[in-house]
């Protein structure tokens, strides 16, 4: 199995922050991601850097797990970091026949690959940290309100938990045929950008094949369970909040306040 992916799965662990309710977790996702988009100068990002620090200390998670889920974002992110390294106007600092390096491309490209990084990290400590399950009973529990609209509350909750639960089973799939097929002579590694995605083809059709039976087969054992949507549908953990959970927003909310405040004055 491909273990560079790690979205989606769940390390069970005793930490403070394992025993958060999952509607403080989500919400504290939230507050995190609005600080950390809204933080515009080097103190605000300091202070939401030592709040991530700290969270990751919390959660008991190793660094090393964190990290080796960025590995397929590389690109992305080498991407993302050169297009504002060299297409941001201001002050010269390099410049080589049409390639011009400014001072404001380095800060801001900087700055956009660590917030990047950052929001994929926070995410990822609520999905190592909370159990699929209580994942979902914490998003229906937020999106409550929403019934009263007839917006389908349980059931789309349901297929986050869903999706989020499969991604290593599909990892671990794609990985298995891309074995098989190695060793009846398929190459997946040479070549130009266009080879290699012509060669991935004849992986998406046994990969589609196998989730689409996957899929069936759940459906059928909700059914043979006598599934029929959330209505009357019981718990057998019951979300209660308690004064870790009131703590942890306050310091959440506290951390969003300062952030705007500096932004506001900045």
């Amino acid at each position: 199995m491909r273990r560079d992916i790690t979205l989606g799965q769940y390390f069970p662990g005793d930490s403070v922050i394992h025993r958060l309710d999952p509607r403080t977790k989500i919400l504290m996702v939230v507050v995190y991601l609005v600080a950390l988009f809204t933080a515009n100068h080097m103190v605000s990002i300091t202070l939401v850097v030592i709040f991530l620090g700290l969270t990751i200390a919390l959660s008991e998670v190793k660094l090393r797990l964190l990290l080796r889920g960025l590995r397929p974002l590389i690109i992305i992110l080498a991407l993302t970091g050169s297009l504002n390294l060299f297409l941001t106007p201001g002050e010269p600092i390099f410049s080589v026949w049409i390639i011009q390096i400014t001072a404001e491309g380095v800060y801001r490209s900087l700055t956009l690959v660590l917030r990047i990084v950052m929001m994929v990290i926070g995410t990822f400590i609520l999905t190592y940290t909370t159990p699929p399950m209580m994942l979902t009973d914490g998003m229906e529990s937020l999106m409550g309100p929403l019934k009263r609209i007839r917006v389908p509350v349980h059931e789309l909750t349901l297929i986050m938990s869903m999706a989020l639960r499969f991604i290593p089973n599909l990892i671990e799939e794609t990985d298995r045929i891309m074995r098989a097929q190695k060793a009846r002579g398929a190459d997946f590694e040479t070549g130009n950008i266009f080879k290699r995605a012509k060669a991935l083809i004849p992986l998406l059709i046994p990969l589609f094949m196998s989730a689409f039976r996957r899929a069936d087969e759940l459906a059928i054992a909700m059914e043979s369970r006598c599934y029929h949507g959330g209505e009357g549908r019981t718990r057998m953990r019951q979300l209660k909040f308690e004064r870790r959970d009131i703590l942890a927003g306050l310091t959440g909310i506290g951390l969003l306040a300062v952030v705007i405040g500096l932004a506001v004055m900045g």
